[in-house]
C-alpha cells in the first residue's frame, strides 16, 4: 500500500503544482485510458487511449481554457490499487470568455507502479 499512497501523494502534488501535464510520461503506462463522464463538448468521444493521446487530450483542453483556480483533494486510496482525487477548478474559455466552475472526482487505476486508468465522475449541474 505503501507505493500506491506515494503514486497518488506525487500525483497530487504535480496537480496542485499545475504539472499535471508533465507528469503524463513519467505517471501513466504507455496504454493507459482516461474515460470522462460525458462525452466532452470539444470532443467526440469519451474514452482515450494510450499516454500521448492522454498528453494531447490535456494539451488541447489546456489551449482552449485557462485555469483560474485548482484544488486537488486526496489520495483517498482504495488498496490494492486505486486512488481517488477530488477536483474543483475555475476555468474560463478563452474564446468565450464565459467562467465555469468544475468539480469532479477521478478514480485511478495502478499497475506496476504506473497509472493504467482514469476515471472522472462529474458533479451535475
Amino acid at each position: 500500500m505503501e507505493s500506491l499512497v506515494e503514486i497518488g501523494r506525487t500525483f497530487v502534488q504535480a496537480m496542485r503544482d499545475r504539472n499535471g501535464l508533465a507528469s503524463v510520461d513519467e505517471m501513466y503506462a504507455e496504454n493507459a485510458q482516461s474515460i470522462e463522464a460525458v462525452v466532452p463538448p470539444v470532443r467526440q468521444f469519451r474514452i482515450t487511449k494510450g499516454r500521448d493521446a492522454i498528453k494531447a487530450k490535456r494539451e488541447d483542453w489546456l489551449k482552449t481554457h485557462e485555469i483560474q483556480t485548482l484544488t486537488a483533494d486526496g489520495p483517498f486510496v482504495h488498496p490494492p490499487n486505486r486512488f481517488g482525487v477530488r477536483f474543483n477548478a475555475e476555468v474560463v474559455q478563452k474564446d468565450t470568455g464565459q467562467r465555469m466552475n468544475l468539480s469532479e472526482i477521478a478514480i485511478y487505476s495502478v499497475e506496476d507502479g504506473k497509472i493504467v486508468l482514469e476515471e472522472f465522475f462529474m458533479l451535475p449541474k
